[in-house]
């Protein structure tokens, strides 16, 4: 098989700069700009690299991929990402696995905050 490994997750939005920051401080981390349509952010908290790519529509319907951040406690959590622009989307759900807040980052993209 060819494959090596899984080199980076793209996400398609409008302004990835402003994006790419919002993630950034999500993970911690620092931004890489590299031109108004790519930004990427990578640390040891993403383990792979998640882009920003320039699309000129706006998001729709529900994504058919999210990511699931790990974190030490979800309220301090939500309450950190709706300051830096994030929103909650409804109350923290508990099933068979545990906790977990779903979010929508600054341009509506669906992400979980997993306990």
């Amino acid at each position: 098989m060819a494959v090596r490994f899984l080199q980076e997750i793209v996400v398609d939005c409008l302004d990835p700069p402003r994006l790419v920051e919002f993630w950034a401080a999500l993970f911690g981390t620092e931004a890489t700009v590299r031109t108004e349509d790519w930004a990427y952010v990578e640390s040891p908290a993403t383990r792979v690299r998640i882009a920003f790519q320039g699309c000129p529509t706006s998001k729709s319907v529900k994504n058919r991929v999210h990511l699931d951040v790990e974190v030490d406690d979800i309220a301090a959590e939500t309450a950190r990402l709706v300051a830096l622009g994030a929103r909650k989307l409804g109350d923290v759900v508990v099933d068979e696995h545990g906790p977990f807040q779903v979010m929508l980052d600054p341009e509506g993209n669906e992400f979980c905050l997993v306990a």
